[in-house]
């Protein structure tokens, strides 16, 4: 009887088990048909390794990190080590290698690109476009504008819609003064190609014509559009250049600021910030970024730079020793192909041998006649005791017909200084003050030195006098 009872019992909850089986599995399956519609989380994309993202720079032709390029060099020289016929390894090598060279402002660097690009060719001789443009990039990096020009126009013979090619022939056609020709090509790569990268490059094109609010204007859209923070960095770099030479220090040192920020490695931003500072009174803290500039990229023009600010501050011995480093530096460039001329020939002018200063400058303006190099001629030749020909070099740096800038502020300085020796007083007078109204602090030396000219100059006379007026103005 009793297993009678127990028979029922056993029964319904067999029943109940399985009906508590059966409401599992379908709450299970309408689970997992839930969790099937739900959008899943999207999947962490792999991030690139340095070496990778420097290989995409380079090809691309916007600024790579340091450990970036770094990586890819070893992974290149490894490659071409055991795969020498590998033309393509060769020649991202050599751009590799041209590209740490710039950024460190180290010349050993050229040497090694120069190789590596040369035995690309040998393996591969015929349309080989990424040799021929490493080779325009290391003749432009070395200051070779005329072997940049003729690299340059070889790669684009052979590819005419390689975008990349075009930034390298504008930094030479601007090198040898060719500001039409660099405003063609400028014009044609901005039919090609959009983004960042020409826009930062028009910028310089603009800046070089004199159009800086144009200039400003691409450089903030290059800053804006820039997808890698050390591509920013660089362009933030440039802004923070343009709004010194505009007179704006403050914005200066924003930028200057953000830029080291996005890439430690940024030294010219670094630089940058001394010359910001300094022209804020901040001399301590100028001394200290230009300390820390020099010490990651001994570039021989912020040696100048720190060199005047010393001497601007009483310190006669440490200008001298920057000055002495960067005669050290301009030796070891030249060792390795590349030529510093230019500040070397600043440097004697201002600070040494005003007439070896003239020597060497008239060399660097044969070869490259741009109007840095007449603006720099032109001042050798002031300190040398020769105004009337300096003269002729003052006007063509400042004519921008001829691709000088108005808005340069250090050559609106020089042409005043060289019209007030020879007397052309109206032009003097109006010529230093325009370079004061363009950047009152372009220079710790020569900014004081230019406000003393106009105030000895004195008000201009009464326009009822006829004045003569010799200068060009």
């Amino acid at each position: 009887m009793e297993n009678q009872q127990e028979g029922p019992a056993r029964q319904a909850a067999s029943v109940r088990r399985r009906r508590v089986l059966i409401a599992s599995v379908a709450g299970c399956a309408v689970l997992g048909g839930v969790l099937v519609l739900l959008p899943r989380e999207p999947a962490e994309p792999a991030r690139p390794s340095p070496g990778a993202s420097a290989m995409a720079a380079v090809g691309s032709g916007v600024p790579a990190t340091l450990p970036g390029l770094a990586e890819l060099i070893g992974e290149r020289e490894k490659a071409v080590r055991a795969r020498p016929g590998d033309a393509a390894s060769w020649a991202v090598l050599g751009a590799a290698y041209v590209e740490r060279g710039r950024r460190l402002a180290d010349p050993a660097y050229y040497p090694r690109a120069e190789r590596a690009l040369h035995a690309s060719l040998k393996v591969r001789p015929q349309r080989n476009t990424r040799a021929l443009a490493g080779l325009a990039a290391l003749a432009n990096a070395r200051r070779d504008f005329r072997a940049g020009r003729r690299w340059g126009e070889a790669a684009l013979k052979l590819e005419p819609r390689r975008w990349t090619t075009y930034p390298l022939l504008i930094d030479a056609y601007t090198g040898l003064g060719e500001h039409r020709a660099a405003k063609r090509t400028l014009d044609r790569l901005m039919e090609l190609r959009s983004g960042p990268a020409v826009l930062a490059r028009a910028a310089a094109v603009y800046r070089g014509r004199g159009w800086l609010e144009d200039a400003a204007a691409s450089l903030a859209d290059a800053a804006a559009g820039a997808r890698a923070p050390v591509e920013r960095a660089a362009y933030l770099e440039q802004a923070g250049r343009l709004a010194f030479e505009r007179g704006d220090p403050g914005v200066a040192l924003r930028h200057f600021r953000e830029a080291v920020r996005l890439d430690p490695d940024q030294r010219a931003a670094r630089a940058g910030q001394g010359r910001a500072l300094a022209a804020l009174g901040r001399t301590a803290q100028a001394l200290k970024a230009y300390r820390a500039a020099l010490a990651g990229q001994p570039c021989p023009r912020y040696a100048l730079e720190l060199g005047e600010l010393y001497e601007s501050l009483g310190m006669p011995d440490a200008a001298r020793a920057q000055y002495g480093l960067l005669r050290e530096r301009v030796r070891g460039a030249a060792a390795d192909g590349a030529d510093e001329g230019l500040v070397l020939g600043r440097l004697e002018a201002d600070h040494g041998d005003p007439a070896a200063a003239v020597r060497r400058l008239r060399a660097e303006w044969q070869s490259r006649p741009a109007p840095e190099a007449a603006d720099a001629l032109g001042w050798a030749l002031y300190r040398a005791g020769e105004p009337a020909q300096a003269l002729r070099f003052a006007l063509r740096a400042t004519d921008p017909e001829r691709g000088g800038g108005l808005g340069d502020a250090v050559s609106m300085y020089h042409r005043g200084m060289i019209e007030r020796e020879l007397e052309h007083h109206g032009a003097a007078r109006r010529h230093l003050a325009e370079a004061l109204r363009i950047n009152p602090h372009f220079s710790p030396l020569h900014a004081p030195a230019a406000r003393a000219a106009v105030e000895a100059l004195g008000e201009p006379p009464d326009e009822g006098v006829p004045q003569m007026d010799t200068g060009a103005g």
